[in-house]
């Protein structure tokens, strides 16, 4: 008999809308794991282990309360909550239902949330009772606690999803203001996954500590992913690094899944003073993550290898880095590190087998290998588009590409390199090429001393000029002579760009609600005159092979 994994590949009707139920229809275990949160579920204590079974019948629960008050098919409903628990069975219940839930970070301004939710054109609100005062007309249909209360013996039955039916929308990080709504269908939202019940399962993946925020596209595949794999999961309603370390400790977890800004918290701290041996393996998306932070993790925890002895445990643990985005569906790169790895400098590894990547120029032509462009990416993981937005879900489309919005390269061997994200770097074929990101990793890897760094581009009278703020161990003599270091680590085209670094303290860089800096406000803050320098000045120019000649690539995007 085939396993419930590959029974689960080859079912046809399965997908993002309706994994809980597929997994029970195929006859999982019911009292088998479910999910567990870090808060109380109904009757449930925190951090009590649901079953399969008492997580449908939660479920249940509240697709009953939807019902009586006529959610249905197509209804958006927007969940604005902090905790785990609100956020991820309201998205199962409402999908029951044929509802589209639209899942909103519980650290968003009450007035852009206000605005996001105008642009969704929402049927209703689910908003926790911290949120409930801040919106101002959104149509609140209650507290996602609320649904609780419903009796799930009077459920309806589980909707039919098409395969193009969309399931959830998520929403990027916000980094230019109201942030954009990524739609996800029945079928785009499952696609890796479903290669991934094809694959041998990784080591690490059964029983998993979720330090993703909680509202990102990352959370909704973490739960469908461990459901299908019949594995266990906490999530965590806060992804600071204290809190994900005293959990580590008391669960003993041995995957741990979360953004770069946990990696670079973790990093802060002194990890030789926690037990994190059940760790096996560190898993990063969004953002690639930088090598200091990587080293520092790696060298704790442990993980299995095979020897001339046999199967063994070792010393160290595994990092799978890459890059992902909410509009890429899944983590679209990855590249594993251990302690003995050396393939740093940014390096985000090969698409997955089920992707497709290349360098484009603004034209959409194909980049060879060394050149620097603009990353395509193909694969049935990528989101239909925007909600209610069709300018921008054409905008990011390129000769039958999606557009990330980041700046890269591949090498000869296939691996892609992340220099910078378009809006935060200026590169020209005949003019400066300045990044942004490679540039805080070479500071990072040159200056033990930095536990992070935020480098900005502006304008100054014309000129292109580089602030650099740097963010110290509490070691380190903030008042240090570094110039020289930090231009040897940058290059000399950076270097010769720099107008002033300055030490800073964790909380003064602003942030997203999922904590990626805010260049944009940074350079608003700094550009001459007061004025925002936009993302207009960034400029890559490629060869396009004739004397002199160049394309200008010039797009935005968000993650």
């Amino acid at each position: 008999m085939r396993s419930l994994r590959a029974q689960l590949a080859a079912d046809p009707s399965i997908g993002a809308g309706n994994v809980l139920a597929s997994v029970i229809a195929h006859g999982a275990d019911l009292t088998g794991p479910g999910l567990t949160f870090d808060t109380a579920v109904d009757h449930f204590p925190a951090e009590h282990p649901l079953t399969l079974g008492e997580l449908d019948d939660r479920v249940q629960a509240r697709t009953s309360w939807l019902r009586d008050r006529g959610i249905g098919r197509r209804d958006v409903v927007a969940i604005w909550a902090t905790e785990a628990a609100d956020i991820v069975l309201s998205y199962l219940a409402l999908t029951r239902v044929g509802a589209i839930p639209a899942l909103m970070n519980g650290k968003m301004a009450p007035a852009i949330a206000d605005e996001y939710i105008r642009r969704l054109r929402v049927t209703g609100v689910l908003a926790d009772a911290a949120h409930r005062p801040l919106l101002q007309e959104a149509p609140i249909l209650g507290e996602p606690k609320e649904l609780g209360s419903g009796d799930p013996a009077k459920a309806p039955e589980h909707y039919r999803h098409h395969q193009d039916d969309p399931v959830v929308i998520t929403h990027t990080s916000g980094t230019t203001g109201v942030p954009k709504a990524v739609l996800h269908s029945h079928t785009t939202l499952y696609a890796a996954l479903k290669h991934l019940l094809t694959m041998p399962q990784a080591q690490g993946t059964n029983r998993i500590l979720n330090a993703l925020p909680i509202p990102h596209t990352a959370t909704i595949l973490m739960v469908n992913q461990v459901l299908g794999n019949r594995a266990e999961m906490l999530l965590l309603s806060s992804q600071d690094a204290p809190t994900v370390l005293r959990k580590i400790e008391s669960w003993k977890p041995h995957g741990v899944y979360g953004f770069a800004v946990t990696w670079a918290g973790l990093a802060r701290e002194d990890l030789s003073k926690h037990d994190l041996d059940s760790v096996r393996m560190w898993f990063n998306t969004g953002d690639c993550a930088h090598e200091p932070h990587i080293r520092k993790l790696v060298s704790v925890g442990t993980r299995e290898t095979v020897t001339k002895q046999g199967r063994t445990t070792v010393r160290g643990s595994h990092f799978i880095d890459g890059l992902g985005s909410s509009e890429m569906g899944h983590n679209g790169f990855h590249v594993t590190h251990t302690i003995d790895s050396e393939h740093y400098g940014r390096c985000i590894g090969k698409p997955y087998q089920f992707a497709e990547a290349t360098v484009l120029d603004s034209n959409g032509s194909e980049l060879p290998p060394g050149k620097v462009g603009l990353l395509g990416f193909k694969s049935p993981s990528v989101s239909p588009g925007y909600w209610n937005d069709s300018v921008n879900t054409y905008k990011f489309r390129l000769n039958g590409w999606f557009l990330t919005g980041d700046l890269v390269y591949r090498d000869e061997t296939g691996h892609y390199f992340h220099l910078d994200r378009v809006p935060d770097a200026v590169a020209g074929f005949d003019g400066p090429q300045l990044y942004t990101s490679m540039s805080e990793e070479r500071i990072l890897a040159a200056l033990p001393e930095v536990l992070d760094c935020t480098v900005i581009i502006v304008q100054d009278d014309g000129r292109f000029v580089t602030d650099i703020l740097l963010e110290l161990s509490s070691t380190a003599d903030p008042a240090a002579d570094r110039d020289a270091r930090v231009r040897e680590a940058v290059g000399e085209e950076v270097a010769a760009t720099i107008r002033r670094m300055s030490v800073v303290g964790q909380d003064d860089v602003p942030v997203t609600v999922t904590g990626k800096v805010r260049k944009v406000a940074l350079r608003a803050e700094r550009a001459s005159g007061g004025e925002a320098s936009s993302g207009a000045l960034v400029s890559a120019t490629q060869s396009t092979g004739g004397a002199g000649g160049g394309e200008s690539i010039e797009a935005r995007a968000g993650r």
